[in-house]
């Protein structure tokens, strides 16, 4: 199978890859918007977990990652739910990991198993422990595939980056030591600056922030009372959409108002919503001639810019909503 993809271009793919991308869970992934209700509130926004895991993929192998690697990169997400890190919200789940939780009980449920043995992988081996994946995953701040994918994605996606820009940035990027890091600090600092963009500019999108708030508050009152299940939530996007559809006044009331133009305002004073997201920090390592180091220590726009993202994730948002039009 040769894949095409926006950011990385067109490659072939082993053949467990190619099963396991045909399979049930991860085509079902073409139905979960990654930003969760931002599709709801600007049609634009609108990239998938299908498009991020096949990315990472990708990114995994042009690093030169092992079929393995790949492997757990293409699979990493398949257990998020419908609308994505919205389910946290309706949970009120503040480590935003509940796909994680319910990883291994999605992949026993799933036919990815059988794929994985019938080219001699064990699943217990390949996806339960992200720890012996240092190319997929890293601790924050440092680089890894997952958190670069998915900055690069949404960014270009949304045009905050160009194409150009985005290969620049790769032609950068090298392993050291299993470990992703950056060639040079001009690099390290166009990252830092566009990671953050991505976190606060889009992550904390007023809109973006109302569209998840709202919709989690639908998905919880049609939870309670009995209208849908979390059964559902591993279903896509529009298959719960279409469920709410056939539920009370009161959600159907709630749910109009992601289809409408809204104004929203930033209001310490007097708000309506006041949201504190997960704290997401970058720090990426550079190559400096004799190991590694990080660019914090190197560059003072990179350490003000971390501290100015500390600062906004600590604090929050307060949304004042001055009306659904």
């Amino acid at each position: 199978m040769w894949i095409k993809d926006v950011l990385y271009g067109e490659y072939k793919v082993d053949r467990v890859l190619e099963e396991l991308i045909l399979s049930d869970p991860v085509q079902r992934l073409k139905g979960i918007h990654q930003g969760g209700a931002s599709f709801l509130v600007n049609e634009e926004w609108d990239v998938t977990r299908y498009e991020h895991s096949v990315g990472v993929m990708l990114l995994i192998k042009i690093l030169g990652g092992q079929v393995e690697e790949q492997i757990a990169g293409l699979l990493h997400d398949v257990s998020h739910t419908a609308f994505s890190h919205v389910i946290d919200g309706v949970l009120d789940n503040l480590s935003e990991d509940y796909h994680e939780e319910i990883f291994k009980q999605v992949i026993l449920q799933s036919e990815i198993p059988q794929i994985l043995e019938k080219y001699d992988y064990d699943y217990r081996d390949t996806l339960l422990d992200d720890s012996k994946w240092s190319l997929l995953e890293q601790p924050a701040p440092e680089l890894c595939a997952d958190r670069v994918d998915y900055t690069l994605r949404d960014m270009y996606r949304y045009g905050f980056i160009s194409f150009e820009e985005v290969h620049d940035f790769l032609e950068q990027v090298a392993v050291v030591e299993g470990k992703i890091c950056v060639k040079t600090i001009d690099a390290a600092e166009w990252f830092v600056k566009t990671y953050y963009t991505e976190v606060i500019d889009f992550f904390m999108n007023p809109l973006n922030i109302y569209g998840n708030h709202s919709l989690s508050k639908v998905l919880k009152s049609a939870l309670e009372k009995g209208w849908i299940s979390l059964d559902d939530f591993l279903g896509e996007d529009e298959e719960v959409l279409q469920k709410l559809q056939h539920t009370d006044d009161h959600i159907q009331m709630l749910l109009s108002e992601l289809n409408q133009d809204v104004y929203i305002e930033e209001n310490k004073a007097d708000y309506d919503i006041h949201h504190k997201g997960k704290v997401r920090l970058i720090d990426p390592s550079v190559m400096n001639g004799y190991g590694l180091q990080k660019s914090s220590d190197m560059s003072e726009e990179v350490r003000q810019r971390g501290e100015a993202a500390f600062e906004v994730s600590k604090t929050g948002r307060y949304l004042k909503v001055n009306g659904v039009g």
